[in-house]
């Protein structure tokens, strides 16, 4: 299966409740922090979600 590598770009200060239980969710929380993930189709839907937060490459 494809992986994917997500870093979070941008704070979490004033963003929605829902925004940051998705970054949590994703393994993140502080900016600059990245995580490998498996590119299930949750895991894309959480990145949509958060897109504007979180940059990400395929590896």
């Amino acid at each position: 299966m494809e992986q994917i590598k997500i870093t979070q770009v941008r704070s979490l200060i004033k963003r929605p409740k829902s925004q940051k239980a998705t970054i949590q969710a994703l393994g993140l929380g502080r900016v600059n922090k990245d995580v490998v993930v498996e590119a299930t189709p949750q895991i894309w839907g959480m990145v949509r979600k958060v897109n504007h937060l979180v940059v990400t490459e395929k590896i």
